[in-house]
């Protein structure tokens, strides 16, 4: 794996889960990181817990308001003066079919994993042009696959892949990559903090063994490592790529 040194990387959602092992990871390659997420408390814990010789920056921010999207890029290039990795990972879960899904449940999914991305990627790529950096976004096997009773989210993270295929091919005359990784069942908090109860949760990560053909949910390290790869120079000739860390789950019919 290409170190990171010298390179400075924007993680969002870096409070917890994929995004907080992402943090590690990337410290841990060499990278200078500014973090963001809507816990601060969490947000110091992997701080503290990340291995660089250069103390991350810590942004408090909800990608769901435009202004914390804009104080976002702005504190970032004010304190470390450049982006050469986005890592747009931050996102949220509603439980719901079209039968009682409402449009707050609709605008809150839409707005943090699709608006979002979108509103932060258009204020950092002026930056990563001047880097010739690359974009990372987090997606799902939910936006390669469909699965029923979370719609909103499904819709959401479909919207996330031809997102990164379109803005890979307008980015890539001026040398920036663009690539998605999709998870699929990562042993997370998301579902909770989507409306599982720990009894429903624990029944789904049992259910998972059955539903991805490696026989068991993933971790967030596992996440991690296809994300830092495809931000390194290793994935050089990759762009506009959306690549499955699901233990096989997107070639998958269950029964």
């Amino acid at each position: 794996m290409a170190k990171f040194t010298g390179k400075v990387a924007l993680i969002t959602g870096a409070s917890s889960g994929i995004g907080a092992a992402a943090a590690k990871l990337f410290s841990k390659l060499g990278a200078t990181l500014a973090l963001s997420g809507r816990n601060i408390e969490n947000l110091k814990t992997v701080a503290s817990e990340c291995e660089g010789e250069t103390e991350p920056i810590l942004i408090k921010a909800d990608l769901g308001t435009e202004a914390d999207t804009k104080l976002l890029i702005e504190k970032a290039i004010s304190e470390l003066g450049q982006i050469d990795i986005l890592v747009n990972n931050a996102g949220v879960l509603e439980l719901g079919s079209i039968e009682n899904t409402t449009l707050d449940q609709y605008d809150r999914v839409m707005n943090v994993n699709l608006r979002a991305i979108y509103h932060l990627t258009m204020l950092a790529v002026p930056h990563l042009v001047k880097t010739k950096g690359n974009i990372v976004n987090v997606s799902s096997v939910n936006g390669l696959r469909s699965f029923p009773g979370v719609l909103a989210y499904n819709i959401s993270k479909a919207g996330v892949d031809q997102f990164t295929r379109c803005v890979a091919l307008e980015l890539a005359p001026k040398g920036v990559r663009v690539n998605a990784v999709n998870p699929g069942v990562i042993v997370t908090e998301l579902q909770k903090r989507g409306g599982l109860s720990d009894e429903a949760y624990a029944n789904f990560l049992e259910r998972s063994k059955q539903t991805h053909a490696l026989g068991r949910p993933g971790e967030v390290d596992e996440v991690a490592e296809a994300i830092a790869f495809l931000a390194s120079s290793e994935a050089s000739f990759t762009t506009g790529c959306s690549l499955p860390v699901d233990g096989g789950r997107h070639a998958m019919c269950p029964r």
